[in-house]
């Protein structure tokens, strides 16, 4: 409903908003079934990607056919309790996900250096 108040209004949308959404806080043990339960009122759903790795576990990507449905997703997902977990529902941003791996890499790379010269953290300071 408030989605069609929204397209009807020549509303404009803040630049963040997009039909990708990253999802944190989920429970390790969320289904697709559940994902799509929970996201599907908002709207019809291209694609959920559901992290499975270490280090994506409890994260996942919901894409939205639609604009205002991520949006309205957004609105009402954020803070919402699935088994005893707060979600936290942002848009995705290409930019500041790319940033964060990059960082990640780095300090990897670092690590290896470190340990193949036999450079503790010590020894720099």
């Amino acid at each position: 409903m408030a989605a069609i108040s929204l397209r009807k209004g020549n509303t404009r949308l803040p630049p963040e908003v997009n039909r990708v959404l990253y999802v944190r806080n989920l429970p390790f043990n969320i289904t697709s079934e559940e994902m799509y339960d929970i996201f599907g009122k908002y709207g019809a759903i291209r694609q959920i990607r559901i992290g499975t790795n270490k280090d994506t576990r409890g994260t996942a990507f919901v894409v939205y056919e639609d604009i205002y449905d991520a949006k309205t997703a957004v609105d009402h997902l954020s803070g919402f309790n699935v088994a005893n977990r707060y979600l936290i529902v942002l848009y995705y941003q290409h930019a500041k996900m790319s940033k964060k791996f990059d960082q990640r890499k780095k300090e990897e790379e670092l690590n290896k250096l470190q340990e193949k010269y036999g450079v503790t953290a010590k020894d720099l300071k």
